[in-house]
């Protein structure tokens, strides 16, 4: 048991897959993972622990991940830290295992693969996908937030308007 490193980080190969199952625990301070526009701000360390193993040609990584996450209220815009914490079970294939030429359904028991590229996984890509699949749709600073007043923009859960709703069309 271990982990393997090489310059760009954290990277499970299958040089080391072959010789043992690895134990993986690594730290992504804010700023360090690239979400690539993502609508929140990372507030905590996203901290990663695996176990990766070779099935035949298939790598499974098995861990979890947790860290803390600030969205803008989807109602009033309010900043709001939410906690992100999951369980995942992951089977990466070679990538060359991809038809290249051809369209194919996907089955349904295959949705949840990955591929592969070269001799293995960066860490840190894994625990970027694992944060941006854990984001919810709608994140609401409470059930009872009013929201903004859609005439004056005012936070409703702040101020009282006294704007009249406005006029629609029938």
């Amino acid at each position: 048991m271990g982990f393997c490193v090489d310059e760009a980080g954290l990277r499970i190969t299958l040089a080391e897959l072959k010789l043992h199952r690895l134990t993986v625990s690594q730290s992504h301070e804010p700023g360090a993972l690239d979400f690539q526009g993502a609508d929140f701000r990372q507030t905590a360390p996203v901290k990663l622990k695996a176990t990766a193993e070779l099935l035949g040609e298939e790598i499974r990584l098995l861990g979890h991940l947790a860290t803390r996450l600030e969205f803008n209220c989807d109602r009033c815009l309010r900043p709001v830290e939410i906690p992100v914490s999951c369980d995942f079970d992951l089977f990466y294939r070679p990538a060359e295992t991809i038809a290249k030429e051809e369209e194919l359904e996907v089955p349904p028991d295959e949705m949840e693969i990955g591929f592969y590229s070269e001799d293995g996984i960066e860490v840190a890509d894994v625990a970027r996908e694992q944060v941006l699949l854990a984001v919810p749709m709608k994140v609401v600073c409470s059930n009872e937030c009013r929201g903004l007043c859609p005439v004056c923009r005012g936070n409703r859960n702040l101020t009282q308007c006294d704007c009249a709703p406005p006029q629609r069309d029938s």
